[in-house]
């Protein structure tokens, strides 16, 4: 599954977005192909997955909802699990 965050460059969204982006990529590590940043405009901020949009301005912005729609539309195997996130980011030895 590929990700874009698609942002408004001159509205400022840029650490938003950079902010969903890391948090995406630790929630699911390999189990997606990768999350891109799109430069916008006219106050766009808006996340699409495999080309189907699943977030865009004015909605509420909830990265939990994002992260759990991005996780239903994922086969069951391919989430990463909490204990395997801890690895991926060091914090367990």
């Amino acid at each position: 599954m590929k990700i874009e965050i698609e942002y408004c460059v001159p509205c400022g969204y840029l650490p938003r977005a950079t902010e969903a982006q890391t948090r995406l990529l630790e929630e699911f590590g390999n189990a997606i192909e990768g999350v891109t940043l799109k430069t916008g405009r006219k106050g766009v901020f808006r996340f699409t997955a495999d080309g189907e949009q699943i977030y865009a301005k004015p909605d509420e912005f909830d990265i939990d909802a994002i992260v759990g729609t991005v996780r239903g539309m994922l086969p069951a195997a391919d989430g990463v699990q909490a204990e395997g996130r801890d690895l991926l980011m060091g914090k367990k030895h």
